[in-house]
C-alpha cells in the first residue's frame, strides 16, 4: 500500500503525462525540437555582429545586450555614489546607502536604454524596409529619432539633446561594427 504523495497521485489521471499534454507521450529519440539549417544565415537586418535571422532576432538580442549593459553600468554608477555617501558609517548603514544607491542608479540606466533601444530597432528596421538597403545613414537617422522620441515629452531642448546623444552612440556604432566586422556585400533587401 503506497503512502505519502504516491497513494494520492497514484489513482488519480495526473499520474499518467499523457492525459495533461497530447505531446507528452512522443518519442523523444525521433522528435526534433527546433530544425535549423547549417547554411550561412542571410543578413537583410543589416549587418549584425551576431547570426541573425531577420528583424525579431536583432530586436531581442539588440534590446537584450543594451538592457544589460547599461543596468551593469547603472549598478556600477550607484555604486560609486552609495559608497561615496556613507563614507565612515557604520557596515550595517554602508551596505543598505550602497544597495539603495545600485538599485536606484541600475535599473534607472538599464530600463532608458532599453526602452531606447526598442524604439531604435523598430524604427532602423522600418527605414531599411523604406529605402531598400540597410546602411550607416540608417542607423544614425534611426538613432536620432528613437533619442528625440523618448524625450519627446520633455520639450524640444532636451528631445535634440537626447537626439544626438543617441545619434552619436549609433554612428559609434556603426563605425566599430564596420571596422571590426566588415561585410563583403551590400545589404540590400528583398
Amino acid at each position: 500500500q503506497p503512502q505519502g504523495v504516491e497513494a494520492f497521485l497514484g489513482s488519480s489521471s495526473f499520474a499518467d503525462p499523457t492525459q495533461l499534454h497530447p505531446l507528452a507521450g512522443l518519442n523523444k529519440e525521433t522528435l526534433d525540437y527546433i530544425s535549423l539549417e547549417d547554411t550561412p544565415l542571410p543578413d537583410a537586418a543589416g549587418a549584425s555582429v551576431l547570426p541573425s535571422r531577420g528583424f525579431t532576432d536583432d530586436l531581442c538580442y539588440g534590446t537584450g545586450i543594451t538592457y544589460l549593459t547599461a543596468l551593469t553600468l547603472g549598478g556600477v554608477w550607484g555604486l560609486n555614489e552609495g559608497l561615496k555617501r556613507s563614507v565612515g558609517q557604520p557596515p550595517k548603514l554602508r551596505l543598505n546607502s550602497v544597495l539603495n544607491a545600485v538599485t536606484r542608479r541600475g535599473p534607472y540606466l538599464g530600463n532608458s536604454a532599453g526602452v531606447v533601444a526598442i524604439c531604435y530597432n523598430l524604427i532602423n528596421a522600418s527605414i531599411g524596409y523604406v529605402r531598400g538597403k540597410h546602411d550607416a545613414a540608417n542607423t544614425i537617422l534611426a538613432g536620432a529619432l528613437s533619442g528625440m522620441l523618448f524625450k519627446s515629452t520633455r520639450g524640444l531642448k532636451p528631445m535634440m539633446i537626447s537626439g544626438g546623444i543617441v545619434a552619436t552612440i549609433a554612428g559609434a556604432w556603426a563605425i566599430t561594427r564596420r571596422t571590426l566586422f566588415p561585410s563583403p556585400q551590400t545589404n540590400e533587401v528583398d
